[in-house]
């Protein structure tokens, strides 16, 4: 891994810090491919419950390095930039795949801003957590293009289409209780409880049934683009699949025990 990232795996979670907090944890090609390195070797590794992605410093994400794209405007013609940044755009998508694919829950903390592609990869995880002074803008619009890194894909599913067009189309910034008015965001918390609150909600995923969970967020992920019968259909082979685990046999037996579950992830 390079210094943009750091990374731990404790008590099941796995966490991911983007560290650039000089410019506001601004994305880098480092910093991608250490995320998809990294989360490609978590992917299926038994020890790893859940992931929990945050910044370093004060911020998120700030969301492209827009400082270096203000160089590449005095050295390339239109054409050329339009090569690069396609092929930089979809440099990017393995990444959000992977994210939507693996069967683990992941987690943004987010703390200052979460602005451009930043709000756009705390919307492709499953689940946020903001601090009260945290805040957000897709940001886009402000320089002069639009969003990447599954921002229109997500944001539209989160809080409506016309929600999606002011936000996308005006480029505003808005504070955390607005997120979750929108239902961008799940959780607000003070900012001196951002560090204990996703730990705490990462534990909680982390000693769940995590078969019924991936399958969970499987299932979720891809109601909306499933007929009725096909998401039914869906239902009945994942249930199933839970049925034969170890975990669904510990929540029966403890249901009808009238006690806590042990979940052990198997």
């Amino acid at each position: 891994m390079s210094k943009h990232l750091i990374t731990s795996i404790r008590g099941g979670i796995a966490t991911m810090t983007m560290n650039r907090p000089e410019v506001r944890n601004a994305l880098s090609e480092e910093m991608r491919q250490d995320m998809r390195s990294f989360l490609a070797e978590v992917e299926f590794d038994p020890a790893v419950r859940c992931v929990v992605l945050k910044g370093a410093g004060d911020h998120f994400m700030a969301g492209g390095d827009v400082k270096s794209f203000s160089e590449i405007v005095k050295t390339t013609s239109g054409e050329e930039r339009r090569r690069q940044f396609e092929h930089r755009v979809h440099g990017l998508h393995p990444l959000i795949f992977l994210m939507r694919r693996m069967h683990k829950p992941i987690i943004a903390s987010v703390q200052g801003a979460a602005a451009g592609a930043g709000l756009s990869f705390a919307m492709a995880c499953d689940m946020i957590i903001a601090a009260d002074t945290a805040f957000f803008t897709l940001a886009y619009i402000n320089i002069g293009t639009s969003p990447d890194g599954s921002g229109t894909y997500f944001l539209p599913r989160l809080v409506g289409l016309k929600k999606a067009m002011e936000i996308a189309l005006l480029g505003d910034r808005f504070d955390a209780a607005t997120a979750k008015d929108i239902g961008l965001v799940n959780f607000v918390v003070p900012s001196a409880e951002l560090e204990a609150e996703p730990a705490k909600l990462a534990a909680r995923l982390a000693n769940g049934p995590t078969r019924a969970i991936g399958n969970t967020k499987s299932l979720l992920n891809h109601s909306l683009e499933r007929s009725m019968e096909e998401q039914l259909a869906a239902e009945a082979v994942s249930f199933a699949d839970c049925a034969a685990s170890t975990d669904w046999a510990e929540g029966v037996t403890a249901f009808a025990e009238k006690r806590k579950p042990r979940f052990t992830g198997k």
